[in-house]
């Protein structure tokens, strides 16, 4: 039997289609497979040193082995005897070998006003502090800073450190790979757009390639979520500066504060929170950007630190069950429970997730029949667990069948096409 329509009108929706192609092949490439850190450390700016992170790792050691020891810790989190057992040396290893995945060197509100003289001298000393820690191999993979708004009273000031950071590092050489710069408290999309010209324009004056200097945009107004216009400003920003912005990050209290949430309510997991992080989930589907929720200012010290840890942990597993896989830790003593939950969680999923993928990839019926798009996601699920260490090739090798590489292009089908 032959079709009733012809090449005519093929030619038809083809170019009724055109402009929707040329969209979602713009700016809707999706993840581009390369690693996600499971958090982000905020220091002031000038109190990093070339040993920062080994030194954080050792102190939040030292913080659980005073108070019972990894295990405990585990269990404290609610992880049965084995799943402790597992978890625990994973964590010691981690907090030994690489104990902060992220790092954000922070020039507002962990910096504050110290006069222009003061801060000119510490951004370049960033620069250079960040550029001999990467050659000594002692920075974490992911470095860089946060600068002051782009709102009227800091705008000047946010820029002028912005350059004198980027100028340091590239007067130093190469810039590091894992180079990250953050915007904070945006409120619209000139902001973004402003911030967009000013990497733009380091980037000519430096030689560097056109959208090497990527860039986090902070959540943390209301404004962004809903404008005065009724729309969602943050829906709009992947679009505004196509392939420049890396990921949105939540700000808890900044976004709570501007809600008039009273202090003792202010939360990750405040109801307000949710929505604009929901929001935030919508915009960015598709884009590539990265998602990272916030902090709990509930620090495990002194003779609460139980409380703290078992609060910090819930809420890390809180974030991972809702999509959000990366988040800030703002004391030593939260890389522990942030490593513990973390592995945890990825431990936890692994065996199911596995005869799972096994079973999809070799087309073996199972109680559950799973489509491709799910597919993608059992196997971006198994690779951010070994990629973060939770779980080690050799297991999942054994539990799947697949290897690093065939997990990330069975996650990023893109990845294939795109190599060829």
């Amino acid at each position: 039997m032959q079709s009733s329509l012809n090449s005519a009108d093929l030619a038809h929706i083809e170019s009724a289609c055109a402009a929707t192609d040329t969209l979602l092949d713009r700016n809707y490439p999706g993840d581009d497979g390369s690693r996600q850190p499971v958090h982000t450390v905020y220091v002031p700016a000038d109190k990093f040193s070339p040993t920062f992170a080994a030194d954080w790792g050792a102190q939040g050691l030292a913080a659980i082995d005073a108070n019972g020891g990894l295990e405990q810790l585990g269990k404290l989190l609610g992880q049965d005897d084995e799943l402790a057992a597992a978890v625990a040396p994973r964590v010691a290893a981690k907090l030994a070998s690489e104990p902060i995945e992220d790092l954000r060197l922070d020039f507002e509100d962990g910096f504050g006003d110290r006069g222009d003289e003061a801060e000119d001298a510490a951004a370049v000393a960033a620069g250079k502090a960040v550029s001999a820690a990467v050659a000594a191999g002692t920075a974490p993979p992911f470095i860089g800073i946060r600068f002051k708004c782009f709102e009227a009273p800091t705008r000047a000031r946010g820029v002028r450190t912005l350059d004198l950071f980027v100028s340091a590092l590239a007067s130093a050489g190469e810039l590091p790979q894992g180079l990250v710069l953050t915007l904070p408290k945006v409120t619209t999309i000139d902001q973004v757009k402003a911030m967009d010209f000013a990497v733009g324009r380091l980037e000519e004056i430096h030689g560097l390639p056109a959208g090497r200097l990527r860039f986090e945009v902070q959540v943390e107004t209301p404004q962004l979520i809903l404008s005065h216009e009724g729309i969602s400003p943050v829906a709009q920003l992947a679009h505004a500066v196509p392939g420049r912005i890396s990921g949105l990050h939540y700000g808890t209290y900044d976004y709570s504060a501007s809600l008039e949430i009273s202090a003792e309510y202010q939360s990750m997991e405040h109801p307000v929170a949710d929505l604009a992080k929901e929001v935030m989930q919508l915009a960015v589907a598709g884009t590539g950007i990265r998602l990272s929720d916030g902090s709990t200012n509930i620090m495990p010290v002194g003779d609460g630190a139980e409380s703290a840890w078992a609060l910090h942990g819930r809420l890390v597993r809180r974030s991972l069950e809702r999509g959000y896989y990366q988040g800030w830790d703002l004391h030593p003593a939260q890389l522990p429970s942030r490593f513990s939950a973390t592995y945890a969680f990825y431990r936890q999923g692994l065996p199911a997730a596995a005869v799972r993928l096994r079973n999809y990839v070799k087309q073996t019926p199972g109680a559950v029949m799973d489509e491709p798009a799910t597919a993608r996601a059992l196997a971006n699920f198994i690779l951010r667990g070994l990629v973060c260490g939770a779980s080690s090739a050799e297991e999942v090798l054994a539990l799947t069948t697949l290897d690093q590489s065939q997990l990330t292009l069975l996650a990023h089908p893109r990845l294939a096409s795109v190599s060829k």
